[in-house]
Order: structure tokens, then C-alpha cells, then sequence
């Protein structure tokens, strides 16, 4: 169920992208998101994740703290460099308060402890979803009032 006034879009629309080097927990979360009819692509690591939404837009990032190579606040950092507009929820495996403010601190929507329950998830893709569709349509209209003076 969406949340109140998310009518913004359909859940089939939300493109996420998790991120995280435990391949099980990568692939279980995937095909438990997708039975969800979301548009979910997966990365290994804060690397590959960087390279991929090069070429692929993407509305959320689910993304790990704690992975090996550059780290998930590094990742973090990066990608709300090159996309203000993406949303990040952080996961970490380890109750860790001083990353989940950094992580707040650089742009992260929000902040989940694993083993993340399913529904909290995708509370928190749909909420995010809808709070990045709400800042492009005011971009788009603030776009149109200055085409119109």
C-alpha cells in the first residue's frame, strides 16, 4: 500500500537499485522486490553501482554501509553528487548511530538495520519515490514559470 498521497506514481514505475556485496542477501532482497512489481537492478559493490547509474537512471538506491572497496558512505557521497535527486536508503548490519547520522548528514532519505524487513522496505522505497517525484515537479513547474516570463 502506498503511502497517504503518494499517488504520484505506480509501484511498478519505482526503479531501484540495491547495492550490496552479500550476494544472498542482494539476490533474496532483488527477487522479494520484483514479486513486488518494482524495477530492480543490483550491484556488487559502491563501484559498480557508481558505474551503472552512469547509464541507467534510477529513482532509489538501496545501499549497504559496510561493503568492501570504496564504502557505502563514500558511495553515498558520490552519488548525491552526480544525482541530487536520488534517493538513498543506507542499510547496515551494524547498529552504528555515528554512520547513520553521517549518512543523514550527506543526503541519505533514510536508514535501515538488517536483517530489514520487507514491508518496512518498501514503505521506505515508496515514501522516497514519492519525495523525489515531488522535487522534479516542482522543478518542472519553476522550469515553466521561467519560460513563461
Amino acid at each position: 500500500m502506498l503511502p497517504a498521497g503518494a499517488e504520484v506514481g505506480k509501484v511498478g514505475e519505482i526503479r531501484v537499485h540495491l547495492v550490496d556485496d552479500e550476494v544472498e542477501f542482494l539476490e533474496t532482497l532483488e527477487k522479494r522486490l520484483r514479486k513486488r512489481n518494482l524495477q530492480v537492478s543490483c550491484s556488487r559493490s559502491g563501484e559498480a553501482a557508481l558505474e551503472f547509474l552512469v547509464a541507467h537512471p534510477v529513482d532509489v538506491v538501496v545501499l549497504d554501509v559496510k561493503m568492501a572497496g570504496i564504502s557505502g558512505i563514500q558511495t553515498l557521497r558520490e552519488i548525491k553528487r552526480r544525482g541530487p535527486l536520488v534517493e538513498v536508503i543506507m542499510l547496515t548490519g551494524h547498529a552504528n548511530i555515528e554512520v547513520a547520522i553521517e549518512g543523514m548528514e550527506l543526503g541519505a532519505f533514510d536508514y535501515l538495520m538488517k536483517p530489514v524487513d520487507i514491508d518496512d522496505l518498501l514503505f521506505k522505497v515508496q515514501d522516497a519515490y514519492k519525495k523525489k517525484s515531488l522535487q522534479e515537479g516542482r522543478i518542472r513547474r519553476e522550469e515553466e514559470r521561467g519560460k513563461v516570463y
